[in-house]
């Protein structure tokens, strides 16, 4: 048993809208988007893939009497907040967009998932290096914190001061401390001498850095208003009600972690997954969003695929459980290991649930050989960490029906614990018969017979 103390919970700031209002809000700021979405999945053929092919573009600016600059934006949104899915070159309607009319949860992840992605719906600046951009992304979310908990405008100058104090930590973390006063730069042999114009640009570089910072801080603020998140005023910035409710959201997983026993927040994603472990799904699922709501979404989905990678098949199991809670933004991620057999049935899974299948229905989207696979990893992570009885009665749930045409698919299937995971069924299971089935079928495996 894992006690967990357990916290009321959190109300919204005062003032926040109802979920109805703010799904009403959300609604608002996707409109195009998904008359857009509903067009692209009820239009047949080819021709609505990503980026939006001429000739399509200038059938969806005819019918929906959008300009074409409308239509492009609106159907980024649409990718980037769930309400489509592409396959091929053929659109399909996403589960969010069959379910928003009637369901103001999905609205408002739909419309959070549009937030998360706030950089790519709005392009950066040009001729700007991309470390800088990273930068200033990563740096973006104490300048929501300091615009949420001001309750009100601020100004553009104090934001910007926010933004080149963050980039600073940044680069001091990274032991990237810039030349100043007192330093000197290692010397370089055969140096050629230094002109009035070289002195110029080294001492322009503290400015450069103030421009580039409020070059950025520009973008990413007309980036946010683009998705909803605030309003721009002359010389200021207020969070509109559904950025406000946003950030509180986030700001608040961060606290319940810090509050979480095991301190998951600090911990790599294997430490935090193992954690979780013996957690039921609700408690586990509020873990796995407090520990993703301290990260970027781009390095928490990676170092939960690389932890799947490993040998441990328990945290392969968890890793995409974590990952069905980052949603829309790890799809890309999850879409790109379909190649890599020891990820794919999971993969496959997480992929037929993201676009609404049934949990129930969804292992009829594998082979039988992936299905066997699968089966063989999570025999290995039941052995590993659970119990014999429970290795037994996970013999029910293979797909071949009896325990010999079973063992001749898992000889075949080239999973590398398979002999481990033979060997185990073999000392748990309490029929003699079957067990010495299953440790003739486990030797037959480990010196290569037939």
């Amino acid at each position: 048993m894992t006690t967990r103390r357990t916290r009321p919970a959190p109300r919204p700031p005062e003032g926040t809208p109802p979920r109805a209002e703010l799904a009403r809000q959300a609604r608002a700021v996707l409109a195009d988007a998904v008359r857009i979405a509903h067009w692209a999945a009820g239009t047949p053929g080819p021709g609505t893939a990503a980026p939006l092919a001429a000739h399509a573009l200038e059938r969806a600016a005819t019918a929906l009497e959008l300009s074409p600059a409308q239509v492009r934006a609106g159907w980024d949104r649409a990718r980037l907040a769930g309400l489509v899915e592409l396959h091929g070159d053929t659109a399909r309607p996403g589960w969010r967009l069959r379910a928003w009319d009637r369901d103001d949860s999905a609205v408002l992840r739909g419309w959070v998932a549009l937030f998360d992605a706030w950089s790519l719906v709005h392009a950066a600046p040009e001729g700007i290096e991309a470390g800088a951009v990273a930068e200033a992304v990563e740096a973006v979310p104490q300048v929501l914190s300091l615009l949420q908990l001001s309750a009100g405008s601020v100004t553009v100058p104090a934001l910007l001061d926010l933004l080149g104090q963050r980039v600073a930590e940044l680069h001091e973390e990274r032991c990237e401390v810039p030349l100043g006063p007192g330093r000197t730069a290692p010397a370089v042999s055969a140096a050629p001498a230094e002109t009035a114009a070289d002195q110029n640009a080294a001492t322009a570089g503290p400015a450069r850095s103030a421009d580039l910072n409020a070059l950025l801080l520009d973008w990413a603020l007309e980036g946010l208003a683009a998705v909803g998140a605030l309003t721009l005023g002359k010389g200021h910035a207020t969070l509109t009600p559904l950025g406000n409710w946003a950030v509180w959201v986030k700001l608040e997983q961060i606290c319940v972690a810090a509050q979480s026993p095991a301190g998951n927040i600090e911990q790599s994603a294997a430490d935090m997954l193992l954690g979780c472990a013996r957690l039921t799904p609700g408690p586990a699922r509020d873990e796995y969003r407090a520990w993703l709501a301290a990260r970027t979404v781009g390095s928490a989905v990676a170092e939960l695929l690389a932890v799947a990678r490993g040998e441990d098949a328990l945290l392969r199991g968890l890793a995409f459980e974590a990952l069905r809670v980052v949603g829309a933004p790890a799809e890309p991620e999850v879409r790109a290991v379909l190649a890599e057999p020891s990820l794919r049935p999971y993969a496959l899974l997480w992929l037929a649930e993201y676009e609404g299948n049934d949990p129930d229905d969804a292992q009829d989207v594998l082979s039988r050989e992936e299905a066997t696979w699968l089966w063989v990893d999570t025999a290995a992570a039941v052995a590993d960490h659970g119990e014999t009885g429970l290795l037994v009665r996970h013999l029910d749930s293979a797909v071949q029906g009896t325990v010999p045409a079973l063992l001749d698919e898992v000889r075949a299937v080239g999973h590398p614990r398979t002999v481990q995971v033979l060997v185990a069924l073999a000392a748990a299971h309490p029929d003699p018969a079957l067990a010495k089935a299953v440790r003739r079928a486990a030797f037959q495996v480990h010196t290569g017979g037939a």
